[in-house]
């Protein structure tokens, strides 16, 4: 399977990478999917929700705080550090590699990807919900208020801090409510990176499908919709998928172990 694919990996000019959340776990990043995702007595799909922001902004805000404050902690993984290393390579040789990621926590970013498109948004930009004005915020806390707030024990109680505390807009005269700029459960994808992706996908002659269970959509069309066009596709994950049977190539085991190899420079490249 492998020399199989180190074959295609070797002759393809434009490979398309999606990313999941099976890639973050990996660098200790919480997923809260599935038994035990839980913050405090909520799972994410209970919080990440317009309604939920609109109910309780302090709550929806105290689990992004959280988030953040994770993250900040977290490192890139040798399967984010063998993505970007091969697009750096490739491109030295008229190669692209473009990322398109579901994870929200910039791993990819911090590893040094550069072609990124990060289709559900990300924890370190705001949104404000006055003027819609987009930004990037690596405050830490993001506000006063929120500072050693978003503790994700059960018996935590809510901070319930007032709207006027919770992160503001600093646009000129705005003072708007922020909300994280993440794609939230019952939202749609912004339409211009949708567009920018069905691009990529169009111009593919090689995908690989890393850390991803291939059932958040559309997502999880993106490979099926390549590999129905006669494109190899490579799944690496944990174990198969519901797609897998859709896919030439199949590796199972964590991404931070099969991944390097498989992106590893390949004897007939070129190096200019």
């Amino acid at each position: 399977d492998m020399a199989d694919f180190r074959e295609a990996f070797a002759k393809a000019k434009h490979i398309a990478i999606i990313t999941g959340a099976g890639v973050s776990a990996e660098s200790g990043v919480p997923t809260f999917r599935g038994a035990g995702g839980f913050w405090r007595k909520w799972q994410a799909q209970e919080l990440a929700t317009p309604e939920a922001f609109a109910r309780n902004p302090s709550r929806v805000w105290e689990f992004y705080h959280y988030r953040r404050e994770v993250m900040l902690s977290k490192h890139p993984n040798p399967a984010h550090v063998a993505i970007a290393e091969c697009e750096r390579r490739l491109s030295k040789q008229g190669r692209s590699v473009v990322v398109i990621t579901q994870n929200i926590d910039e791993l990819h970013r911090k590893a040094g990807t550069k072609h990124l498109l990060e289709i559900h948004g990300s924890l370190f930009k705001t949104r404000c919900t006055n003027c819609g004005n987009v930004a990037a915020n690596y405050k830490s806390p993001i506000c006063p208020a929120l500072a050693r707030r978003g503790a994700p024990d059960p018996e935590t109680e809510d901070a319930m801090i007032p709207v006027e505390d919770l992160p503001q807009c600093e646009e000129d005269g705005c003072n708007g409510l922020l909300r994280p700029h993440v794609v939230w459960f019952g939202e749609t994808l912004d339409p211009d990176i949708l567009t920018e992706v069905e691009k990529e996908l169009e111009i593919c002659d090689l995908c690989l499908v890393v850390g991803t269970s291939s059932v958040v959509y559309p997502a999880a069309m993106f490979a099926p919709q390549v590999s129905a066009r006669g494109v190899p596709v490579a799944e690496f994950n944990m174990e198969a998928t519901p797609a897998t049977n859709r896919f030439r190539f199949h590796f199972p085991g964590p991404c931070g172990t099969t991944l390097p190899p498989a992106l590893a420079r390949h004897q007939t490249e070129i190096i200019s």
